[in-house]
């Protein structure tokens, strides 16, 4: 069915701030019955980079986030402006968390994150032919950058080490493209 069968009858503001904003909607669903949805809205597009160098080893971002009160191991990712050319946005996050550069980009896919909850799409990105250079954290970031071998990442993947959905899906989808 392509056809919305949900009818939106109101839209309440909850809350917002410069990344997100929150909506309860009161709905008909499906069935004609009333009920209500909560929805976040991203205001950026998410954007993840798998940089690929010419002996197969890949870069991973190390940080504490927040929200999981835990260290991660994830793919470089970010947010672009709607409206704003992504891959300009993904070019500079690469830039600024790794300090690579690549010349040749593929989008490989485009995830949403958690469809029953959230609008937020994130695309995933192939960069190869890697120059290095320096970082350019934000103010935000304590980062640690680590260079693996693309075999490893993906056994990290395997193992659970990394969790993070976005880099999870692009590693696989990776490993497919490459080979692995």
């Amino acid at each position: 069915m392509t056809e919305n069968p949900w009818t939106t009858l109101k839209v309440t503001p909850v809350y917002e701030n410069p990344w997100i904003k929150l909506e309860e909607h009161d709905v008909l669903n499906p069935a004609g019955k009333p009920g209500i949805y909560g929805k976040v809205h991203f205001k950026n597009r998410g954007m993840a980079i798998i940089p690929i160098d010419h002996e197969g080893n890949t870069w991973l971002v190390g940080q504490y986030r927040y929200t999981l009160d835990e260290y991660a191991w994830e793919i470089p990712m970010g947010g672009g402006p709607l409206g704003q050319d992504f891959l300009a946005s993904a070019k500079r996050e690469l830039k600024e968390e790794t300090g690579l550069s690549a010349q040749k980009w593929t989008e490989i896919m485009k995830i949403h994150t958690s469809n029953s909850v959230t609008d937020e799409v994130a695309v995933v990105y192939l960069a190869e032919d890697l120059s290095e250079g320096e970082t350019e954290f934000e103010e935000t970031e304590v980062l640690e950058i680590r260079k693996l071998p693309f075999s490893d990442v993906l056994a990290m993947v395997m193992s659970g080490e990394i969790t993070d959905s976005i880099s999870v899906a692009g590693i696989l989808k990776a490993a497919r493209i490459l080979g692995f």
